[in-house]
C-alpha cells in the first residue's frame, strides 16, 4: 500500500522531517491525507490531543502549494475566541515554514489589524461564525475581495456547533459564501468522539455535493482512564479535598456553573492553594492572565466552566477534577482528554459529588463510558429565527434584495432543519407586516421599525443567533474584572452587595445603571455570585443508567469509601428502583405521589402535560420523575400518559427570549419551541415500561 505521506507536497514532507523532527504521522493524520488532497468533504474524528488540527491543515497547505492557491484560501472556524488565540501561533508556524501566512479575526482584533488583513490577506484566516457574519455585514469590509478565493473551510470542535443554533448560523454563512464561488468550498469538520459521525458529516455538507468521508482510524487503543467518585456533600468540602490531594501537581477543576466556580475558587484560596479562575463572564484580560499563569505554573489549580472543555492549551495537566457531574458522556470524554498527554501518565478524572443525584449521575456516566456509548449529536429542529436573522443580515449587508431571490442559498439549510420552503416566505410576509422590512415593487429594504431595532447602530446584534445576558460590567478603577447578573446586587435594605468575581470578593461601591457599570473595591467580607441560566435536561440514556446504579447492589470499583457509604444511602432511598419499569411511589401521609420515570427532563415535561390534560394534578417535574398531587392509581397514570395532549402556548417571556422574534410569526415560533421541547423517543420508551406501585 502506498504511503499517504508520499502524496504530500515535497516541501511539506521536508519540513515535517527536518524542521519539525517528526518521525511518523499519527493514524488520523495519515488517514486524512488522501480524501483531503482529493478535495473531498470529510469529518476527522479522534480523541483530544490526537493531532486533528495538523490532520486538516497539513494536507490543505499541500493543496495550496500544488494547486497554486493565492490569497485567502482557507477559513478555520472555531467556537471560541480563546481557542483561536491558542491555535493561531501553531497554525502560523506551519504556514511560515512554507512561505504562507495565517491570521486571526474576531471581536478582540482591533481596526488596524483588520485593515492590514484586508490590504494583504493571509492564506489562512482563523475566525468565529459571528465574526464571519460581521465581515459580510460591515461596509468597511470588502467581503467579496477578502473571501472570494476561499477554497476550503475547517470547522474545529464541530460538536460544539452541531447541537446548537450557532451550527445553523454557520451553515447559513457557508451557503452564502458558496453562492458566490464557482464551486463550493471543501468542508472539513474536526471532532472528538461522537455517537453518529456519518450523520454529523451529512449535516456539515448541507447544500453541497461531492464525495465525503468519515475519517476515524482505530489505531492503538489508549489505556482506559482512571475514574473515581468521591462524596463530599458541599462545595466547601470539595475545596478541602482538592487542596489536600495531589499537592505539587497541576489540577484542572470543572464546575458546571459560574457561581460554583467562584465559590470553589474562594474556598481554595482561603485554604492557601494557588488558584486561578476561567469562565465566560470574566474580563478578557483577566481570563487570559489566569490561563497563561496556570499554563506556566506548577502545584496549582484552575477552576473553570466548560470554556476549558475544548482544546485550549493550558499546559500539561496532571489531574482533572469534576465538581458534581456534567450532563453528557461526551463532556466527560472531552474533559478527561485534557490529561494523560505526557509519556507515563494516564487520563483521569475525580468526581466530587455534592448531592445524591450528582453521585448517581457520576456513576451512570462512568458506566456508559465503560459500555462504549456516546450521545448522538442532534441539531436543534426548526430554526425559524435563523430565517429572520438571515433576511435582515442580507438586507443590511446588500442594501436591498429582490423578493424573487429570497431565500436563495438558505433553502437547503432550512430543509435540513425541518422547515418547509413556504416558511421563508411566511417570515418575509410577517416582517413586512410588522415594518421590520418593506417591499417596494419586489425590492426588499429595511423598514422603519427594523432600522430602529436592527439598523446600522445595532448591526452587531445581527452577527449572532443568541441573546446575550443582560450583564453589568464590573470595574475596579480602570481594570475590567468581568460581568455579573443584576440579581447579584439584590441584598437586604441597609446592606451593601459583596460579589465574587475571579475568585475574589468585591464590595460594590457604586452602580451606574445608565452605563451598566458596577464600581467595586476589594474586601474581606463574604460574597456571592449569581447568574441566570440552567444546565439543561439529562437524556433518558443517562437517567436509565442512574436507575441501573440505584437498583443493583454491586459496589462500583470507581467509588471511594465515602462514596460507597453515600451510595448505600441512595440505594436505600431508591429501594423500589428496578430496570425495565417505572415506579409510582405513594406518600400516603402527604397525599401525593412521585412517578419515578427516569425518562429525562424533556420527556417528563411532556408526560406531565399529558397527566394534567387528563385532570391528574401535578406539582413539578425534573429529570427523574414527576410529583403528582393526590393518590392516583398506576392504571390512571398509565392511561393518562398514553394519551396525547395539545401543546401549551409558550410562555411569552420565553418566546421573547428568542432573538429576532419580532420578525417571526407567532405560530411558527410556538412550533419551534414545541419541537425543541419534544422528546418522542423518551416518551415512547417510558410508556413501553410497566408502572409498579410503591408505598411509604
Amino acid at each position: 500500500m502506498a504511503d499517504p505521506l508520499d502524496r504530500l507536497h515535497p516541501a511539506v514532507v521536508h519540513h515535517l522531517v527536518n524542521s519539525l523532527g517528526w518521525r511518523s504521522l499519527r493514524p488520523l493524520q495519515a488517514a486524512a491525507i488522501p480524501p483531503i488532497l482529493d478535495g473531498n468533504h470529510a469529518l476527522l474524528g479522534a480523541p483530544t490531543a490526537a493531532g486533528k488540527t495538523e490532520a486538516a491543515i497539513l494536507p490543505l497547505l499541500s493543496r495550496m502549494l500544488q494547486e497554486h492557491w493565492q490569497g485567502l484560501s482557507v477559513l478555520y472556524v472555531c467556537p471560541l475566541r480563546a481557542l483561536l488565540n491558542n491555535l493561531q501561533p501553531r497554525i502560523s508556524g506551519y504556514c511560515e515554514l512554507l512561505g504562507r501566512r495565517a491570521a486571526v479575526w474576531h471581536g478582540d482584533v482591533g481596526p488596524s489589524d483588520r485593515a492590514r488583513i484586508q490590504r494583504d490577506p493571509p492564506d489562512v484566516l482563523l475566525t468565529t461564525p459571528e465574526s464571519l457574519e460581521a465581515m459580510l455585514l460591515s461596509r468597511r469590509v470588502d467581503d467579496a475581495g477578502l473571501l472570494g478565493a476561499v477554497r476550503a473551510v475547517v470547522v474545529d470542535e464541530i460538536h460544539a456547533f452541531a447541537g446548537d443554533d450557532r451550527g445553523w448560523h454557520l451553515l447559513a454563512l457557508l451557503a452564502r459564501l458558496d453562492s458566490r464561488f464557482e464551486a463550493p468550498a471543501q468542508r472539513l469538520g474536526l471532532t472528538a468522539t461522537v455517537g453518529n459521525p456519518t450523520e454529523l458529516l451529512e449535516w456539515l455538507c448541507t447544500g453541497v455535493t461531492g464525495p465525503r468521508h468519515v475519517v476515524m482510524p482505530s489505531g492503538p487503543q489508549a489505556p482506559p482512564p482512571t475514574l473515581e467518585v468521591d462524596w463530599v456533600a458541599n462545595t466547601a468540602n470539595a475545596a478541602k479535598v482538592i487542596a489536600g490531594l495531589h499537592r505539587g501537581e497541576k489540577r484542572l477543576v470543572f464546575a458546571d456553573s459560574r457561581a460554583q466556580v467562584e465559590e470553589v475558587a474562594v474556598h481554595l484560596r482561603a485554604l492557601g492553594t494557588t488558584t486561578f479562575v476561567s469562565h465566560s463572564s470574566l474580563g478578557r484580560d483577566e481570563r487570559r492572565q489566569a490561563e497563561r499563569a496556570f499554563a506556566e505554573s506548577h502545584d496549582c489549580v484552575i477552576v473553570a466552566t466548560s470554556t476549558l472543555e475544548l482544546g485550549i492549551d493550558v499546559g500539561d495537566l496532571d489531574r482533572v477534577i469534576q465538581i458534581g457531574a456534567p450532563r453528557t458522556v461526551a463532556s466527560v470524554l472531552q474533559r478527561i482528554g485534557r490529561t494523560g498527554r505526557r509519556a507515563g501518565t494516564t487520563r483521569n478524572c475525580l468526581f466530587l459529588a455534592t448531592t445524591h443525584e450528582e453521585l448517581l449521575q457520576a456513576f451512570a456516566l462512568i458506566r456508559l463510558i465503560d459500555d462504549g456509548w456516546v450521545e448522538p449529536l442532534r441539531p436543534l429542529p426548526k430554526p425559524i429565527h435563523l430565517i429572520a436573522q438571515q433576511l435582515l443580515a442580507r438586507v443590511l449587508s446588500e442594501g436591498r434584495i429582490g423578493r424573487s431571490t429570497w431565500p436563495g442559498s438558505l433553502a437547503a439549510v432550512l430543509e435540513a432543519g425541518g422547515l418547509e420552503p413556504a416558511v421563508a416566505q411566511h417570515v418575509l410576509k410577517t416582517a413586512i407586516e410588522r415594518d421590520i422590512v418593506i417591499d417596494l415593487d419586489g425590492i426588499v429594504q429595511v423598514g422603519e421599525r427594523g432600522e430602529r431595532l436592527f439598523g446600522r447602530r445595532h448591526f452587531m446584534d445581527l452577527t449572532s443567533l443568541f441573546l446575550s445576558e443582560p450583564l453589568l460590567s464590573v470595574r475596579w478603577g480602570r481594570r475590567l474584572l468581568g460581568q455579573i447578573d443584576p440579581s447579584a446586587l439584590l441584598v437586604r435594605e441597609g446592606s451593601r452587595p459583596v460579589i465574587l468575581l475571579g475568585g475574589a470578593a468585591w464590595a460594590v461601591r457604586d452602580v451606574d445603571w445608565r452605563r451598566q457599570i458596577v464600581w467595586v473595591e476589594p474586601t474581606d467580607e463574604p460574597g456571592r455570585s449569581r447568574w441566570a441560566g440552567s444546565g439543561g435536561a439529562l437524556s433518558i440514556q443517562v437517567c436509565h443508567a442512574m436507575r441501573t446504579i440505584a437498583a443493583c447492589r454491586d459496589v462500583p470499583s470507581s467509588a471511594t469509601a465515602r462514596a460507597r457509604a453515600a451510595l448505600a444511602d441512595v440505594r436505600d432511598a431508591f429501594w423500589f428502583a428496578s430496570d425495565g419499569r417505572t415506579t409510582l411511589e405513594r406518600n400516603v401521609e402527604r397525599a401525593r405521589a412521585r412517578w419515578w420515570t427516569f425518562a429525562g427532563g424533556r420527556a417528563n415535561a411532556q408526560l406531565r402535560r399529558r397527566l394534567e390534560h387528563a385532570s391528574i394534578r401535578t406539582a413539578s417535574h425534573d429529570d427523574l420523575g414527576i410529583t403528582v398531587l393526590g393518590q392516583p392509581t398506576t392504571e390512571a397514570i398509565t392511561e393518562a400518559a398514553a394519551r396525547s395532549a395539545p401543546l401549551a402556548a409558550p410562555d411569552p417571556r420565553r418566546a421573547h427570549a428568542v432573538k429576532f422574534h419580532q420578525a417571526v410569526p407567532d405560530e411558527a415560533l410556538a412550533d419551534m419551541l414545541g419541537a425543541r421541547d419534544d422528546d418522542p423517543d423518551g416518551v415512547r420508551c417510558c410508556l413501553s415500561e410497566p408502572v409498579a406501585l410503591a408505598v411509604r
